[in-house]
């Protein structure tokens, strides 16, 4: 069960379908524009009524814009997500009824353990970035440099508390419903906290290593890939490719952005200044492109296009970055909310960035110094193939297979 954009469903499709080659019988439980994905992997699909897409294109989502910093965006999406959680109930109950164990994302994680409570099924926590409150860095959602340990720690239990408030309003129905007692957010994240409910996080430990200051049930079991089959590359941009040297690719993913044209136009300019072609995913900004060095692109398995870059520009989402790192091509972020800031200084630390260019920042001139530094200078090359080739050697599927042959019917690990 997860919820939000492409980039928080399609590494549960390459999940999915390890399980179900380890024999199990799994379904995907998003909303209906990500069917495709779930057909893909050979998985089963249940729908959720939200689109995504059409809230972040309403008046609502277009709010989000006028708040720059991390703390009030999502100070704004926790209003907007509460309103939505209860437009969901329904059928992530539905769901639950035909399954014999339910595997949550962080996205819906308060309101599946209680749904899993209600029917006395097991559960697992699948987290995609490290949410756990640790005082080793600060939460990555709040996009924030570090507070310091303590301040760290504090910061990070004040937003899984403020995600349980997502929630708010939808659980107390879902328990009464199921015949559970009234429970407040506050109490219920305690309880999974004391139960050692077990969340595995699909991150590679070479990219974040586990937090020593975790509790035990929280573990890094490695990177979930999207199924991406035996997809090719579309024949115009095979040939595009072919036709010079290795181009960058530039794709702001599910990011809204609040000015389309000028952000494509000062994308081109940079490289051009760089002297680099450009591959440009129109993604859910809507980047656009013009003349014989630029090819503008619609979705494409990250996996088949990126080996073949130079670089790779894109907003930093956990999944992005992720298969960046798998290619083992430099990057340069442009991170623009939540925990884009924080992968995008991963980047940078692991040696595989020069820096990373805000989108705020972002101009012909910031972007074009950077990508002449990723592309010019071996060391990000170096470090990245270095980095991509441990990465692709790990199995983050295997953790998770482990732990559903451990789960029993109280919804913990034996």
């Amino acid at each position: 069960m997860t919820v939000g954009s492409r980039g928080d469903v399609a590494p549960f499709t390459g999940l999915g379908h390890g399980l179900a080659r380890a024999g199990h019988e799994v379904t995907l439980v998003t909303h209906s524009r990500f069917e495709t994905l779930a057909a893909r992997a050979g998985i089963g699909f249940h729908a959720l009524p939200v689109d995504p897409r059409a809230e972040l294109e309403s008046s609502r989502g277009r709010a989000l814009h006028r708040s720059t910093t991390g703390a009030g965006k999502l100070v704004r999406v926790v209003a907007m997500a509460r309103a939505l959680a209860g437009e969901m109930a329904d059928d992530l109950v539905a769901a639950a009824r035909v399954s014999d164990a339910l595997l949550l994302s962080g996205s819906v994680a308060p309101l599946g353990h209680a749904i899993a409570e209600g029917l006395a099924l097991p559960s697992l926590g699948l987290n995609l970035q490290p949410l756990g409150a640790t005082r080793e860095f600060p939460p990555p959602m709040l996009g924030i440099g570090s507070w310091g340990a303590l301040g760290n720690r504090v910061a990070g239990v004040g937003l899984n508390l403020a995600v349980e408030q997502v929630f708010a309003s939808a659980v107390p129905a879902v328990r009464a419903r199921l015949g559970l007692p009234p429970k407040g957010t506050a109490a219920a994240l305690r309880a999974r906290e004391r139960q050692g409910w077990p969340v595995l996080h699909g991150f590679s430990p070479r990219v974040v290593a586990r937090p020593r200051d975790w509790r035990s049930g929280l573990d890094v079991a490695g990177y979930w890939w999207p199924y991406d089959g035996d997809d090719r590359l579309p024949d115009d941009l095979r040939e595009f490719i072919d036709a010079g040297p290795p181009p960058v690719f530039v794709g702001l993913g599910s990011a809204t952005v609040p000015d389309p044209t000028w952000i494509s136009s000062e994308i081109v300019r940079a490289l051009r200044r760089a002297g680099l072609r450009g591959v440009i995913q129109r993604g859910w900004a809507g980047l656009t492109t013009t003349g014989d060095d630029m090819l503008t692109i619609g979705e494409v398995p990250h996996s088949a296009l990126f080996p073949h870059m130079a670089a790779v520009v894109h907003h930093a989402g956990a999944g992005t970055t992720a298969a960046g790192l798998r290619a083992g091509v430099p990057a340069v972020p442009v991170p623009i909310q939540f925990d884009e800031g924080f992968w995008a200084d991963r980047l940078v630390a692991l040696g595989v960035a020069p820096s990373a260019v805000p989108l705020r920042r972002l101009t012909a001139n910031t972007l074009g110094a950077a990508l002449a530094r990723a592309t010019r200078d071996p060391m990000y090359g170096e470090r990245a193939r270095e980095l991509g080739a441990r990465i692709r050697d790990e199995d983050g599927v295997g953790p998770v297979v482990a732990a559903v042959a451990r789960m029993d019917g109280r919804g913990r690990e034996r």
